[in-house]
């Protein structure tokens, strides 16, 4: 559990807030979308929280800026967090991020909300439930396997620069 230290934590959160409650999708951009995902793919797009389709929007362009066409990776970047689904919302995500930064203790008080239990769960979860959906969706072994380790990246040539833009974003 690493504690924020300084202003840096809290701005980083700031900017995810901001861009949970505005982040939107142009209808340009999920057109783009149909020349290089499947029908499966696009599907489990159009089911996540708005926030997270423009999530992985960004972290696809931070991928492309740093070099990477591998299709694979930029599909994994797209969908890494499909699990979340569209019932976890800003609330659920604070609760989340002061657990991580400050302890279990955090978690438990939430859980005493309404909803914030399962909301939670899927938050812990959402790595293992986002790569089962991409495996449904007929992704790639090695998409499904970014994915799933996406916080503790296993692939030598793509993990962590797919690590690094999902923090970046």
């Amino acid at each position: 559990m690493a504690r924020p230290s300084g202003g840096g934590w809290w701005t980083t959160k700031a900017r995810q807030a901001r861009r949970h409650l505005l982040g939107r999708v142009a209808t340009a951009e999920r057109a783009g979308l149909t020349g290089w995902l499947t029908p499966p793919q696009l599907g489990l797009f159009d089911a996540m929280h708005p926030a997270d389709r423009r999530h992985g929007l960004d972290v696809v362009a931070t991928l492309r800026a740093r070099g990477v066409t591998d299709g694979d990776v930029l599909v994994a970047g797209l969908l890494h967090d499909a699990g979340k689904g569209p019932s976890v919302r800003l609330g659920h995500r604070v609760a989340w991020s002061l657990g991580e930064a400050y302890g279990p203790w955090a978690w438990r008080v939430a859980r005493l909300l309404p909803t914030f239990g399962p909301a939670l769960a899927r938050l812990r979860d959402h790595a293992e439930l986002s790569a089962e959906l991409a495996a449904r969706a007929g992704c790639s072994a090695r998409t499904v396997a970014l994915i799933r380790y996406q916080a503790a990246p296993r692939d030598p040539e793509y993990g962590e620069l797919l690590r690094l833009a999902d923090e970046a974003n």
